[in-house]
């Protein structure tokens, strides 16, 4: 089976209208494909609409394992992105127009249609490239990581195979963490999407702790937002 192009250079028409991948939406914003998807998921929760009527499979070239992603309308788009800066809204509404302007009339004929059909293909397989780069050592993750059971700091950075105080720095830096009273706590929002959990008990001597725990999901995002910063080779 043929992997799908990873992001159209033209307009996609479903149901009669122009569409915007998650993944072009990523790139174009510099954000993570993983985030993206969970602004878009949110969106539609806001909205009560179903996003699974924009939901479809992306099969990634590197590993072969199959990915959600989604295709929004202008409305959508345009929705999703209030949210973002005004840097990043200008590059998506110049990409809006810019696939506005490319509804070129169809090849008349066959000299036409195989030039056109090597341009597409030229710049899918640019793009693919460009994607494999970039992408997380995800095969790495599924590896190692286990089904079940929450791992500590310590854990998670040996799991990731990533130096255990530069992987909290930049997690406190991007403020996925916070210090309090000698602590590391995760920021209510981490917690709210299942990436973390806080343990509280009483030792053996009797002494009160807190420790911040790392859920699966939250191992796995860990991975992919920060596998070209932080892990190694």
């Amino acid at each position: 089976m043929r992997n799908q192009s990873i992001y159209s250079q033209a307009p996609v028409t479903m149901t009669g209208g122009m569409t915007m991948g998650s993944r072009e939406i990523a790139a174009l914003t510099e954000k993570r494909h993983f985030d993206v998807v969970r602004d878009i998921e949110r969106m539609f929760e806001q909205l009560g609409e179903d996003v699974q009527g924009c939901a479809q499979n992306f099969v990634h070239p590197q590993n072969g394992q199959q990915y959600r992603e989604y295709r929004l309308d202008r409305a959508h788009t345009e929705c999703l992105i209030t949210g973002y800066s005004a840097m990043l809204r200008m590059k998506i509404i110049r990409r809006l127009r810019e696939l506005e302007g490319t509804t070129a009339p169809l090849p008349q004929t066959l000299p036409e249609a195989l030039r056109l059909a090597a341009d597409m293909a030229e710049k899918n397989a640019q793009l693919a490239n460009k994607v494999q780069q970039d992408a997380p050592k995800v095969a790495f993750v599924n590896q190692y990581v286990e089904a079940a059971g929450n791992k500590s700091l310590r854990e998670t950075a040996k799991i990731l195979n990533m130096p255990e105080k530069a992987m909290i720095d930049t997690l406190v830096r991007d403020k996925v963490l916070f210090r309090q009273s000698g602590n590391l706590l995760p920021h209510a929002l981490r917690q709210r999407d299942w990436f973390f959990t806080v343990k509280t008990g009483t030792s053996d001597f009797g002494h009160a702790y807190t420790q911040t725990r790392v859920t699966p999901r939250g191992v796995q995002w860990i991975a992919e937002r920060y596998a070209s910063e932080l892990m190694g080779g």
